[in-house]
């Protein structure tokens, strides 16, 4: 039998024990951006030495704003030359009513990126679709597609509502028109609340995707995303400390 000093020990390392753990859990539960080898980068945000073994790079050149037409605001002063990663040129738009210079804009900006050096893979459209208006999203993107250059892939961002509530016929008509979803887990610099079981709902999303994060957010994989036919890894959502 234990004395009471000796169980007080052990109940002291065992204490000392689960905090250890919940510890760990913890640290596990953060993004950390150099556990990762794709990420965003927006005007702005300081570079950071997770970019120097980066395989993709999501790079914001530009937002196309509101207006009657809307119009394209450059966010990138000068086009870099980056050597070791694969290339997207990100466009972030609060309205699908272009003007007619901003297709031809976007394939300049490809035409000069690549002009430059850089494996420009693809142009990734960051508009948050509604749900319920995925079937008009899809007849834009596929005119979007059409006029882009031959080779040159289109990606988009989507919300994890789609998965959930998404009309299965208006999935696969994106499914498609588009390479890859970038899928937003958080909203500003905090995961959404549960994203997890949004996540669960993603088995049988038709179309390749990657599962985007912030860094220092909240990240616990399901565990069943792995083993998803069309998971294709993370993007990771870079920010200043």
């Amino acid at each position: 039998m234990r004395t009471p000093r000796a169980l007080a020990a052990a109940v002291a390392a065992c204490a000392l024990c689960l905090a250890l753990i919940g510890c760990a859990r913890t640290s596990d539960a953060v993004v950390h951006a150099e556990h990762f080898d794709a990420f965003w980068l927006w005007a702005g945000v300081q570079p950071q030495p997770a970019l120097d073994h980066a395989r993709t790079l999501y790079l914001l050149e530009a937002e196309i704003i509101g207006g009657e037409p809307a119009h394209l605001q450059r966010r990138l002063a000068a086009t870099p030359r980056i050597a070791h990663a694969d290339t997207w040129l990100v466009y972030r738009a609060d309205t699908l009513s272009w003007s007619d210079e901003v297709i031809p804009a976007i394939r300049g900006d490809i035409a000069r990126w690549r002009a430059n050096g850089n494996r420009v893979v693809g142009v990734q459209l960051d508009f948050d679709a509604r749900t319920r208006h995925l079937d008009r999203y899809a007849g834009f993107l596929r005119d979007l597609r059409a006029q882009l250059p031959h080779g040159t892939k289109l990606g988009i961002t989507g919300l994890m509502d789609w998965s959930a509530n998404g009309d299965p016929t208006q999935l696969a008509q994106l499914a498609g028109i588009v390479d890859e979803v970038v899928v937003q887990t958080y909203q500003g610099r905090a995961a959404i609340p549960g994203y997890g079981k949004y996540l669960e709902r993603m088995r049988g999303f038709p179309i390749p995707f990657r599962v985007g994060l912030v860094q220092g957010g909240e990240w616990r994989a399901p565990p069943e995303l792995p083993a998803n036919p069309n998971f294709r890894g993370y993007v990771v959502f870079l920010v200043n400390p």
